[in-house]
């Protein structure tokens, strides 16, 4: 079971961990040319992006687990129907984002509480990104879709490039024609469709000879596509409750000034370096998890959930270490400006504390959707996001910064135990039997 975990989990860490890197790297670029509200500038662009497409994050996660599950039950027809929903409801949404860019555009001037400079910076960067939209929905469904496959490489190839292609165009704009955080975005843009090109050239090369049985028209019948989103609805009423936590944070940040924002913008880097690294396991407990599901393999489940458990507790004891010795140094990487790191180091403990309170949270997202267990996953995120409020708004007048980055790990916490308590009393197993 260790070796088809990490089969799957390599390369979808190697996938996941070029996107932390990236943005790691469009903090440093902005870090080295300007003050802390350019570094604040990605912070809220970031925050108005994760607003807008996690909400589609339903076209990767459900795609991957219906996907899954099909294939575990050698319904190939069924895995072509999947994708062809998901594509068509990603280019859909995505034009109609396009279409009211400007009104987005408005309410984030109305919505974001940040000095005029960030704020100008901020929707410069909108406006330009914007227009990534369709790649970057239509990527959302490839890459759900290949790991439902059971093929982890093939994404790990496509954000590979997609990001070398977005850092090369990014530093070549921005110091090489002095396009500022503008040149960052268009980066962005030129990257997404070199990786929506890439995947669609990969999925003829691989699954070519599976177009002939793609049949369109059924795909997308009324009620195929209710249930697609009856099937989903669960999923995306969890990412609005995810949404609602990490936008916040930038948000409610951004009323403390542009340095406790731009410090906690560098200490969230941290944690979503965890968060992607742990969701390689996730990933792979997607793929597997819906095999055996769609296989009524009991057995193998189980000891599937046993193996990601414990692969991620040691990445949570790992990341601790290295959050606990490294701090300061890795805060030092992202920028030169030692008031931020400064800043930042206030608040490292919360920090070194993430992974261990994070990590089961992050490796049963991965079996709840392969499992399409999504009603519980969905009551979990539900209870832990009411939780994440209540603790924030009785400890930020006492604590400051100190209480919100208390009431993350409170989310976290419960997260995990929630899931995991469902999982050990089998109402998750149940679902898998349905």
């Amino acid at each position: 079971m260790n070796k088809e975990i990490l089969r799957l989990a390599i390369p979808s860490i190697i996938t996941n961990i070029t996107v932390p890197l990236l943005g790691m790297v469009d903090v440093a670029i902005v870090g080295h040319i300007g003050n802390a509200s350019y570094i604040a500038a990605i912070a809220l662009a970031t925050m108005v992006f994760n607003l807008i497409y996690w909400n589609f994050g339903f076209l990767r996660m459900g795609t991957s687990g219906l996907t899954a599950q099909a294939y575990g039950a050698g319904d190939t027809p069924e895995c072509l129907r999947v994708l062809v929903r998901g594509l068509a409801i990603a280019l859909g949404a995505a034009l109609l984002l396009i279409l009211l860019q400007r009104p987005i555009g408005f309410l984030c001037e109305k919505w974001i509480h940040s000095s005029e400079e960030t704020l100008a910076l901020t929707l410069t960067y909108f406006y330009i990104r914007i227009w990534a939209a369709p790649a970057n929905l239509a990527l959302y469904a490839l890459k759900g879709w290949f790991i439902g496959m059971q093929n982890a490489k093939t994404p790990m190839w496509i954000a590979i490039i997609l990001n070398i292609v977005n850092i090369l165009c990014s530093l070549v704009l921005v110091f090489g024609f002095h396009a500022g955080i503008a040149g960052v975005a268009w980066g962005t843009v030129i990257a997404q469709y070199c990786g929506l090109t890439l995947a669609v050239i990969l999925w003829f090369v691989q699954y070519g000879e599976m177009r002939h049985d793609i049949h369109i028209r059924e795909s997308l019948k009324l009620k195929e596509m209710v249930r697609f989103f009856q099937v989903n609805a669960d999923i995306f009423l969890r990412t609005l409750c995810l949404i609602a936590v990490f936008t916040f944070f930038p948000y409610i940040s951004a009323e403390m000034g542009d340095e406790v924002l731009a410090a906690n913008t560098l200490l969230m880097q941290l944690f979503t370096l965890l968060s992607y690294i742990m969701d390689g396991f996730a990933y792979a407990g997607e793929s597997l998890v819906g095999r055996f599901v769609g296989a009524r393999d009991v057995e193998s489940l189980q000891k599937c959930v046993r193996r990601l458990l414990q692969w991620g507790l040691g990445l949570a004891l790992l990341f601790t270490l290295l959050y606990a010795t490294c701090g300061r140094g890795l805060l030092g990487i992202l920028t030169s400006d030692q008031t931020v790191v400064n800043t930042a180091m206030q608040y490292i403990l919360w920090t070194i504390l993430v992974p261990f309170t994070g990590f089961a949270a992050f490796i049963y997202d991965g079996i709840y959707i392969g499992a399409t267990a999504s009603k519980a996953m969905r009551n979990v995120m539900f209870v832990a996001t009411g939780a994440f409020f209540i603790a924030y708004y009785a400890l930020h007048s006492p604590l400051g910064n100190d209480g919100l980055w208390i009431a993350f790990l409170i989310f976290l916490t419960l997260r995990g135990l929630l899931m995991f308590l469902w999982e050990k009393k089998a109402l998750v197993i149940k679902e898998f039997r349905v």
